[in-house]
Order: structure tokens, then sequence, then C-alpha cells
């Protein structure tokens, strides 16, 4: 632990983070940005961004998580490799215990740390993740030219797995639990209207076979007319059991947040972890938590948007709200009157 406190610490350095620093560097608080394990998060796995304001023509997730950091970095914030292990936030400032084994202290922290993809607990999905087995199409779908591949999902990402798929592979095939979809409305008709993409309804996914040495070689599916056929199967109720060769699988079932290091610090979470930002006094939402020197942004505080776009506009929001609470403890107290004798 060195003898310096900063003034702000930004765990993670996706969207979110990158933009707090980008706010907080021009607030001349000079952010410390802890780059985290998957350094520019979640937006690095994806090839084209649609929807983001002021790229018409689209914008590659590398090429913008790169500009951001460009952008942060030429107003004074500075970078270092590591994610926070552990927080002290019961006294001030905060200390930060971290997967490099130093130790940061800060007078506020932006958690911008975002999510991590679930896992569907299919049989030999640990020894297959990696060879054959992905969370991430963008990552690994040019490995799969001419196969035939699963994704297992029904929301917007799901959708966009297989629509990024079809580009290589020889079929793409929608696993669905249920017979009705998550995802929007405009993904979902894309998926349907590919040629590639076909869907199996009521099905999931129990096993996925192969080896490390030559890959995933087959699957395991699991189908009841009825849907979550495996919560079934677990209750002795009869289902379809099938075979299905394949050469890949990729899971698209959600994300974690990522905030087991917020054990016991006082930060609320709701029952699946995100962080609840908390309102003001008129009622109106921020990116403050239930810590007055810790905010929250981007995806670690949001189950239900998880856009590029509304990533920025919190980190925005948390590094003003941080800049506010720093302002507050610089401005001295009133002096108290002597009382007259």
């Amino acid at each position: 632990m060195t003898d310096e406190v900063l003034d702000l610490v930004i765990a993670g350095s996706g969207v979110a983070g990158l933009s707090a620093a980008v706010y907080a560097a021009r607030a001349d608080l000079d952010p410390l940005v802890l780059e985290g394990d998957e350094p520019g998060g979640q937006l690095t796995l994806t090839t084209d961004v649609e929807n983001y304001l002021g790229f018409p023509d689209g914008v590659g997730g590398m090429e913008l998580i790169q500009r951001g950091r460009e952008q942060a970095e030429q107003f004074g914030a500075t970078f270092e490799h590591g994610s926070i292990v552990s927080a002290r936030t019961d006294s001030r400032p905060i200390a930060l215990d971290l997967s490099t084994g130093d130790t940061v202290r800060t007078r506020a922290l932006v958690v911008a740390t975002g999510a991590s993809a679930r896992w569907v607990g299919a049989e030999n999905e640990a020894e297959l993740m990696g060879y054959g087995l992905s969370t991430c199409a963008t990552c690994d779908g040019a490995f799969h030219r001419g196969d035939d591949v699963l994704v297992i999902g029904g929301g917007d990402s799901a959708m966009e797995e297989a629509l990024f798929l079809a580009k290589f592979a020889d079929s793409v095939t929608v696993v669905h639990r249920r017979d009705e979809l998550r995802a929007s409305e405009i993904m979902a008709e894309r998926a349907r209207e590919h040629d590639d993409v076909t869907f199996r309804w009521n099905t999931e996914l129990q096993a996925i076979h192969g080896s490390q040495e030559d890959g995933v070689s087959s699957t395991t599916l699991v189908s009841h007319p009825d849907g979550y056929p495996r919560e079934k199967a677990a209750a002795d109720v009869d289902v379809e059991t099938e075979t299905v060769d394949v050469g890949g699988v990729f899971y698209a079932v959600g994300h974690t947040p990522n905030t087991a290091f917020l054990d016991n610090t006082g930060v609320q979470r709701d029952e699946d972890d995100y962080i609840v930002p908390q309102a003001d006094e008129a009622g109106r939402l921020t990116a403050r938590t239930t810590v007055d020197a810790v905010f929250a942004a981007g995806d670690v505080a949001d189950p239900e948007y998880r856009q590029a776009i509304t990533s920025a506009g919190t980190g925005s929001m948390a590094a003003l709200d941080a800049e506010e609470y720093l302002d507050s403890l610089d401005v001295a107290p009133e002096a108290t009157p002597t009382p007259s004798a």
C-alpha cells in the first residue's frame, strides 16, 4: 500500500468505465482506471455496433473502445492492469485490494465492472469450453466455417450470435427452452427470416460430447412440448432425448454482474447481484449507491437495457455524481460562532 490517496478509481474499462474516465479526467480528478480481467469489456467481442449515436455506418466494438480509451488518456486518465479482489468501504479513504497484490486508496470509487456470460450447466461444458464451446461468436465463429452449430438462448444476444454465425457455419440452430423468444421483435424477425437459421423450441442442452483434442462432436438435447424439459426430467417426467451432431456450441443465456468484491461493503445489490442505484431527494435516479463514496455505471447496475449507449450515459452520470461528492468533501464547514460572554 502506498501513502498516496487518489481522488477517484474507476473499476472497469468498458464503455461505462471509459465514459466515466473521460468526464472525470476533464474535471481534473486524475482518475485511475483498473482495466479488469477483460480490458474493454463485452463490447470488444462485438464486430459491428449499428446503434451507437454518431456512427451512421456503424463502428467496430474494439474500435469504439480504443477511441474511448484514447479520449480518456488525452484528458489525463491513467490505466492499470488488474481487478478489485475486495473493497474496504467502512473507513475513508476506501481501500481496494487488487488482483496484482497491490492496495490502492481512493476518496471515491466508480464500479463499472460489467457482467460475465453465464453457462447452462450441461455435462462436459467445463472440459470443452474453448474447445468448440464458446460464449462469444464474434471471437470464435470463424473457426466453424462449414460446421453445423447450436446457439443456446432466446434473447437479443442469442439472435445476434446466430446471425453472425450464419456468415460462417453451414447451419445454425437456436435452441430455446420455451416456445417464445425473449428477443426484441426486430432481432427475432431477422433471425427467423434467415435461410440458414432454424429453431428448436421447448428444447434444452443436456450434454456436450467431444474432446479437447478434436473439439465438439455432438450434443444431447432434451425436449418436452410444454417447455423447460430439464426441469421436467429432474421431476421424473418423460422427455424426448436426441443426439445431434454439431461442430460447435455457443452460449447466449445472459450474464452475471461482476460484483463479488462488493461483499460486506454495504453496497446494496438485488437478488441477482446487480447494484441497485439510489434516487435523489426528488426521486430521480442517480449513479449513487448505498455507500456515499461508491457509484455504479453500466451493465453492473443494469439488468434490463445492457446497451453501449446506456452504459456510456450512466458512466457520465457516475463521474458527475462522484465529482459532486468530492466537491462536497472539500467544502469547509461553516465556523461556529463563539458564544459571547
